[in-house]
């Protein structure tokens, strides 16, 4: 397990699911790891979800490295500019940024499969709590890194290996954030900073696991939110990251490489839409 000691990242959206398990194993690592969300103690949460971003920075030091909650909206500029204004000044600079933060499930148990013209509710969600966030963050988050002269951004998205997801909003939010880190990644080259989109499988997020408690499925080909935290940590700490940079990597082909396993022993494979669904 390779150290994080000295490393500076943000995990945007990270007071529960993905992001605070991408956050704890960083932490893990030795990290300092700044944490966002808009659920802060004393307040109502998103959807009554449990989570805070204090009870992340808390769960981040207690993983063994240094947890730094700031509470964020990522639907507006001021309090993400403000956020790297804060990391510049605490730390001098950084050198990974996890674009967890999404929107467009609230309110709602999932994803409502439907044909793209009875959808209404979820587009600004996705497209400026998901998409235009990430853009935003990685605008304030890329002179941080430049000026290092290395580093790593992280999109989070979901793959199915140019299978249709299902939910237009959904697809081409997930699918912007991918080409973004395409672009992101020619830009940054010259600067040896890479930029990734990286695809979990089916995680047993708080989310999900709500909706099975109130309608059971089978969850034999899911994997923890922390397989994901561990892909992460693997390409952080990678020193030629660089060859990936630019790519849609998912976490099962990454701990084939890399050698890790979900936090079970196992090692579940990339995620694929189920076909004829």
């Amino acid at each position: 397990m390779a150290s994080m000691q000295g490393t500076v990242a943000v995990v945007t959206g990270a007071t529960r699911g993905a992001g605070l398990a991408i956050a704890r194993v960083l932490g893990e690592r030795g990290a300092t790891v700044y944490v966002t969300g808009r659920s802060t103690r004393g307040a109502a949460t998103t959807d009554g979800m449990p989570g805070t971003v204090q009870d992340a920075a808390d769960a981040v030091t207690a993983a063994g490295g240094t947890g730094v909650g700031v509470r964020c909206d990522h639907t507006m500029q001021a309090d993400v500019e403000a956020l790297f204004a804060r990391v510049r000044r605490e730390q001098g600079g950084m050198d990974l940024l996890v674009n967890n933060a999404w929107g467009g499930y609230e309110g709602a148990p999932g994803l409502p499969m439907k044909p793209f013209w009875e959808l209404a509710s979820a587009w600004d969600g996705m497209m400026v709590a998901g998409v235009r966030a990430a853009l935003d963050s990685s605008r304030f988050a890329a002179p941080l890194l430049v000026e290092r002269g290395r580093g790593l951004i992280v999109n989070t998205i979901a793959w199915a290996e140019g299978e249709y997801l299902r939910h237009l909003y959904y697809d081409l939010a997930k699918f912007s954030l991918a080409r973004m880190a395409y672009g992101m990644a020619w830009d940054l080259k010259p600067h040896g900073v890479a930029a990734v989109a990286l695809a979990p499988g089916w995680m047993r997020t708080e989310r999900v696991m709500a909706a099975h408690a109130a309608n059971p499925f089978d969850l034999a080909s899911t994997e923890s939110p922390e397989y994901l935290g561990r892909a992460v940590a693997a390409l952080a700490t990678d020193a030629q990251v660089m060859r990936w940079s630019g790519r849609v990597l998912t976490a099962g082909a990454l701990a084939r490489e890399y050698g890790f396993t979900d936090v079970d022993g196992r090692q579940p494979e990339p995620f694929r839409m189920p076909a004829g669904v």
